[in-house]
């Protein structure tokens, strides 16, 4: 089943042994689309202290209520590395955070997760990120520049083969691989605020820069391609249809 990354935000978590606080945001890999963390904001709990954990250990993601569990406890949350969202995600941090959980790492392990989940989405082979955005990235703290916040890249203009279009507002996520299935983008109240969809195998890059989403497609493909309302709760992928 799929899930719009913005209805997650504010769902609340459930350790093993009691309530941890609620989503904020999620980092996904611009290489490959896959989901690779959940930001939690523990308040109040442990007030103004956020975490990071693998969506792979949600217990009961299936179910439509507000509260996820997840295979953890509240010690080991609150005993976890601390996260700034401020800056970037290091590899020495991911490290850090995968030894002290015990999680087999994604970047060593078969699989895109190391835990044998493998999105149903394919990795997709695009055109290098844009190199100014990069090495403005790379060079705070060694982060990985291709770790992004879903929350930052929401409000991304839309750029076609023949100008822009819109811009970003949802993501659609598998949450068993957890691989962003597709991006929603609203066309502009100047076309009465269409809504569409967009697979990530039609993005071409993305400029943090510009604060833009290159895709390969026209405007009219855009413009012709059916119109899409996120379900209130889970739904089923063959309901979706992209522009071609």
């Amino acid at each position: 089943m799929l899930r719009s990354i913005k209805q997650l935000y504010g769902d609340g978590l459930r350790a093993t042994d009691g309530d941890i606080g609620r989503i904020k945001d999620f980092y996904f890999d611009d290489r490959d689309w896959a989901v690779r963390y959940v930001v939690v904001d523990t308040g109040p709990w442990l007030a103004g202290r956020l975490v990071l954990i693998t969506p792979q250990v949600f217990t009961n993601f299936d179910l439509d209520g507000v509260c996820r569990g997840v295979n953890l406890t509240r010690k080991q949350i609150e005993d976890s590395p601390d996260f700034d969202s401020h800056k970037p995600i290091s590899r020495q941090y991911e490290d850090e955070c995968y030894r002290y959980y015990g999680w087999p790492s994604y970047w060593q392990e078969t699989g895109l997760y190391g835990f044998g989940a493998v999105p149903l989405v394919e990795p997709i082979v695009s055109e290098p990120p844009d190199i100014a955005a990069v090495e403005t990235d790379a060079s705070v703290e060694s982060g990985d520049p291709h770790l992004r916040s879903t929350r930052a890249l929401n409000g991304y203009h839309t750029q076609t083969d023949d100008g822009p279009i819109g811009h970003v507002i949802d993501f659609i996520v598998d949450h068993k691989s957890w691989a962003i299935c597709h991006l929603v983008v609203e066309t502009g109240h100047w076309f009465s605020g269409k809504e569409i969809v967009i697979s990530p195998k039609q993005v071409v890059r993305i400029s943090y820069e510009e604060s833009k989403v290159f895709v390969s497609l026209t405007k009219e493909s855009i413009l012709k391609a059916p119109e899409y309302h996120v379900p209130p709760w889970a739904f089923n992928d063959t309901a979706v249809v992209t522009p071609g």
